[in-house]
Order: structure tokens, then sequence, then C-alpha cells
């Protein structure tokens, strides 16, 4: 369980503490007045929306064309509607080519996009990704396999290629989540006592504790598509929810996708507040085996946020009744 480390980028003046990654960000004894976040994927963008909560004027700079890239665009883009409004700066597809470190802040030389050739900021966070630690715990010399980009190979029972040796979490390979961090330990410490455990799960659930949150499931649209994989989906706006309505948090959403000749769900996705909450139940629906049509006639509690996941579904069957679907035959 060596995990990973912040990804650097060559030529900084890392000696300068206020250059940090999201270690570093989280054990802040001010708040900065100016903060730039190089990279707007999950990690800069959690810690941007943290420390826009606190007061700073936060910049995100993103050399793609997009906010959080790999997510479907659908569920991004009510968080980058709303991160426009409260954001200092969005600058995408835009880069950092240099860092000058000075009494008053560090310097920022920016190329691409609608970035400004330079401005000036007190603090900068550096999340453009995380390496594995493999390669710096000398596990070859216990003839354990380390490929070179620092992943140590598993088994489904977390075994190396040294059947006494385990490896569990960010050294193993994606997703790097804490989450399957902890079952890959449960597995990996059962197994050590005898027991005949192993880690097989159908899906490991993302989120981005942003504002709003963004999460999802299984198969996403981005990589169907990129893959050639069949899928149907149903879709429920929260502007058609009352729980949504109520709190003033309409903006988001929430989808389904399933097999179009099975109906078995294949992934989902939830833009909005707690949607991190909300994610378990298509987890487990997807774990179970079920289909579109089981959480469609699952009875939710009204008025919730959980329940536009039935209405997703309901979508689906063209029998919801929130808003206009036509029915499917």
């Amino acid at each position: 369980a060596a995990g990973s480390e912040s990804i650097r980028i060559p030529g900084f003046p890392y000696d300068d503490e206020r250059l940090m990654d999201s270690t570093g960000a989280l054990e802040l004894k001010d708040i900065p007045g100016r903060l730039l976040v190089i990279g707007g994927g999950i990690i800069g963008l959690e810690m941007g929306c943290v420390y826009d909560a606190l007061g700073s004027k936060v910049t995100v700079v993103e050399l793609s064309d997009g906010l959080m890239p790999g997510a479907d665009k659908d569920l991004v883009r009510p968080l980058a509607k709303r991160l426009q409004s409260t954001f200092e700066n969005i600058f995408l597809g835009s880069k950092v080519t240099g860092i000058t470190s000075s009494e008053s802040g560090l310097s920022v030389q920016f190329e691409g996009g609608k970035a400004p050739g330079t401005d000036s900021f007190d603090r900068v966070l550096l999340a453009v990704g995380r390496t594995p630690n493999g390669l710096k715990i000398a596990a070859d010399k216990a003839g354990v396999n380390v490929d070179q980009r620092g992943f140590i190979s598993v088994d489904r029972q977390q075994r190396t290629n040294v059947s006494h040796i385990f490896a569990i979490g960010d050294i193993v390979g994606q997703p790097m989540l804490a989450h399957k961090a902890t079952h890959e330990g449960k597995t990996a410490a059962e197994v050590a006592c005898g027991l005949k455990s192993w880690f097989d799960a159908k899906t490991i659930p993302s989120v981005a504790y942003t504002d709003p949150e963004v999460a999802w499931m299984g198969l996403t649209e981005t990589d169907a598509k990129a893959n050639g994989v069949a899928y149907e989906k149903g879709l429920f706006p929260w502007a058609a929810s009352g729980r949504a309505l109520s709190i003033a948090r309409s903006e988001g959403l929430t989808k389904v996708l399933y097999d179009p000749d099975t109906h078995q769900i294949l992934g989902a996705g939830i833009t909005g507040v707690n949607a991190g909450e909300l994610i378990a139940e298509a987890v487990l629906a997807l774990e179970m085996g079920a289909d579109i049509q089981d959480l469609a006639l699952t009875v939710h509690p009204h008025p919730t946020l959980s329940e536009t996941l039935n209405f997703a579904a309901e979508v689906a069957e063209g029998t919801v009744t929130d808003i206009y679907a036509p029915k499917k035959t």
C-alpha cells in the first residue's frame, strides 16, 4: 500500500512552499487571496471549490478543451456553468510555461487559449495527475514485478508474482480511489489469514466532491462511444425535481445507461447536490444485475433527490409522469 504522489512538471520552483500539491493545499494556515490551480481534473476542481468557498479568488488552467477530461460532458456541463460564475477565471486549452518566485507572489507565464501572458498569484496548486510509488519502495529486490510506470500487477486475491506479498490501492492501478483500496486491503488481509476471498467488484464508483458534485459508475457514454458499445439511456433533469427546486439547486441531472436488448443496467451518472451519496443505489443495482424496470418499479420516497434515479429509469421505460416522455413500445 505504497500509494502515489502528485506528478511534477519539470522546471517549476518546488523549493517555494507557495507552489503546492493537494496534500500541501490541505495544510495551509491561511487563505490565499488569489489561487491558481494547474489542472482542471477532479482533484484540482475539488480544491478550487474548497478555497473558493473560503474566499479565495480561484483561477483554473486546463490543457484540454474541457473541465474534468474523461467524464461525460453532459455531467460536467452543470458544474462548469456554475464554476464560470464563482471562479475568477477558467482558461481551457491553455498551459503554464513557467513560474517565477518573488516576495510579492508567484509570477506565472501562460500559453494558449484565452489565458493572459503573465499573471501573479499568492499560491499555485499543481494538480495534473498522480503517479504510483512502485519504483520507490525497492519491491524489485524482493522479486516483485514493477512496470516502468511504477504499477505492480496483482491477481484477484491481491497477490503479486511473489505469492506471499500482496499489493493494494494506487500502486496496483486505476482507479486511484480510497474506497477501492479499502476493499482490496480487506481482500488481501482475508487471503493472508487463509480465507478464500477475492476482489471482484463489477464497478468502482467515482465522485468529484465539487459544488455541485459529479458521480458516475459503470459504463460511461464517453467509453461506450469510443469502444462501440451499444446502449440506451434514460435521463431526468433536476429542473423537474420538486426537491431540487425547493433547495434552489435544480442545475443537476440523473441518467441511467442500459443494454438495449436485455435492459440490464450498464452505468449511471449524477450531477447535483449529494450526487456522491445518490450514486450508491445505482452501484448496487449494477452489482445485483438489475434491469431498468427494476429501478422504474421501485417505490422511492417523495420528494427526494434519490427518486431522480427512479424517474430516469421511468424515462427509459416511457412511464414517467413528472416530465413528458413518449411511451416505449
